[in-house]
């Protein structure tokens, strides 16, 4: 008989939590747990929700996010945390599947999986296999650009820019972030290996969604004499299924940050020349980077087929 999971998402009516919801609603193996806006507001519904469940989803602020942690009893109850509070947290299994050979193996017994930031999804796909690989120095000055779709600010931003009212500054792309203190650069560093946080530069897009991360490398600053073709080998082993793939693909010379909007996959991709090149990831803000990424996780947990319910 197939087993059918209680899933309860705490925070289903923010953006990703939404998302998720309709994925999820849609699904003969799934069974939501669901408040009322009264119960929604109560810690004890909350709590009793969260130890009822097989699975739930946390798309909360981070202090919300470890508050809902803090009522777990149950210790079958799995939690996959969309926040950015326990990212970097011990005993939490950093939910990216692809960069992990022994992912499967950690999360038939993890019970604590944080979903990667949406930003740090990009540049860990990017960094991470190069420094596993020896080819990029812990100790690498790195740099890096992300580009975003408005829905990435969540609810508030979204009726900024969809709003009668809206300045007309948000009809251009707008950096943010500017004192380096980016919520995802912890991770982004930890997860890489890496002892310095890369200098970040993320930037906000007059459309809803799509992403493209790139990070520009020196070839004279890459290790033990690799080159171009080296990088381009490694993420072509690396990534080669429907989710996350390589290909370099462009639009005569351009890359559009909108390429797999609506999609769950992602696309790593190696430019440049003998002198420097450029690493590009490119996804969705909604897919890859939140809500794709969280049901992808599930996926894992639930012993699914990882693809299961994403767009690709």
């Amino acid at each position: 008989m197939k087993k059918v999971f209680k899933v309860f998402i705490d925070g289903k009516a923010g953006t990703t939590g939404l998302k998720i919801y309709e994925r999820l609603s849609e699904r003969e193996d799934v069974s939501l747990i669901t408040l009322s806006e009264e119960e929604r507001k109560s810690d004890k519904a909350r709590s009793e929700a969260i130890n009822n469940s097989d699975v739930t989803f946390l798309c909360l602020p981070d202090d919300a996010a470890r508050q809902s942690v803090s009522f777990v009893k149950n210790p079958d109850t799995v939690i996959i945390d969309a926040s950015t509070a326990h990212r970097t947290e011990e005993g939490w299994l950093y939910g990216f599947p692809e960069i992990y050979k022994d992912f499967e193996k950690k999360v038939k017994s993890a019970k604590r999986i944080c979903v990667p930031g949406c930003h740090a999804s990009g540049f860990i796909a990017l960094i991470k296999p190069l420094t596993d690989n020896d080819i990029i120095d812990e100790n690498a000055g790195l740099c890096c650009t992300s580009v975003t779709g408005y829905s990435g600010g969540g609810k508030k931003m979204i009726a900024e820019y969809e709003g009668e009212d809206r300045s007309k500054l948000l009809d251009f792309p707008r950096q943010y972030g500017l004192n380096q203190s980016h919520k995802h650069l912890k991770e982004m560093t930890k997860i890489c290996n890496l002892k310095t946080a890369p200098a970040f530069s993320p930037i906000v897009a007059p459309f809803y969604s799509g992403m493209e991360v790139t990070v520009p490398v020196f070839i004279k600053d890459i290790k033990n004499g690799a080159g171009k073709e080296d990088i381009e080998k490694i993420y072509s082993d690396l990534y080669c299924g429907k989710i996350v793939s390589y290909s370099c693909d462009n639009e005569n010379g351009f890359l559009s940050a909108g390429k797999l909007t609506g999609k769950d996959s992602m696309e790593i991709s190696v430019f440049g020349n003998e002198e420097r090149i450029l690493l590009s990831a490119r996804y969705d803000n909604l897919g890859k980077g939140a809500s794709g990424a969280a049901i992808e996780c599930f996926n894992y947990v639930t012993g699914k087929n990882p693809e299961t319910g994403l767009v690709l």
